[in-house]
């Protein structure tokens, strides 16, 4: 297993850090997960879901919680549990022992992930609010969200943002490409139409599978450019 760290914070697109979770354990990740409490916010408005970031169970985030005005999205996506094994869509590997999740409350620096020297292969911000690539522009550090994507930065190691928001002003296209110069990959959340997308689900794995490309996870979630010529 490797670690993997995923941050969630508050713009919208809570559907895909859900299933960016849950083929990240499937894939046999160790995922160390922290979340903005705006990221709360916009996962009750979008997806229904509630929880509280002090009392918070991983399990809390994928568990059911009853009808959804956003079921639309959460069952084509068949969330597994968050020990879950991977299904067949998920990765092309037929056995692979399930991940973990392992979560850090947004405001603990003493997480090992505050530190250069807690080693990891990556992190992801899913979604990115622009207050948070901001912040993380700046090298502000106000939380454990931007010290985490800072010590990325100053390791080397892997850093990919997921913004989703239109239009973009030019002070968050200044810090797209201040952040890019300095070895993050903006990856913003814009789904590709060329694999056929029938669902929001298909539109939703688009993203991940690309998210997971850049992470160095193996997926077998869309249908890759030139696989079926025509």
């Amino acid at each position: 297993m490797r670690n993997l760290v995923v941050a969630i914070t508050g713009a919208s697109g809570s559907v895909y850090a859900l299933r960016l979770l849950d083929v990240l354990v499937a894939a046999g990740q160790t995922v160390h997960l922290t979340i903005s409490p705006a990221a709360v916010e916009v996962f009750k408005r979008e997806l229904g879901l509630t929880f509280d970031l002090n009392n918070f169970n991983p399990s809390d985030l994928l568990a059911p919680q009853g009808p959804s005005s956003c079921d639309v999205f959460l069952q084509p996506l068949k969330t597994g549990p968050v020990a879950g094994i991977a299904s067949s869509s998920v990765s092309p590997e037929d056995e692979i022992p399930p991940g973990k999740i392992i979560y850090h409350h947004y405001r603990d620096y003493s997480a090992g992930i505050a530190s250069g020297s807690f080693l990891t292969s990556g992190m992801v911000i899913c979604p990115c609010s622009m207050g948070t690539l901001s912040s993380v522009a700046t090298g502000q550090s106000q939380n454990l969200i931007h010290r985490a994507a800072d010590v990325h930065l100053k390791e080397r190691r892997k850093l990919v943002l997921v913004p989703r928001e239109t239009p973009l002003s030019a002070i968050a296209l200044g810090n797209m490409k201040v952040l890019a110069e300095a070895g993050a990959t903006i990856l913003p959340a814009m789904p590709g139409f060329y694999h056929d997308p029938k669902s929001i689900s298909d539109l939703v794995d688009f993203i991940v599978a690309r998210i997971c490309d850049q992470l160095g996870v193996k997926h077998a979630l869309t249908k890759r450019w030139g696989d079926d010529p025509r």
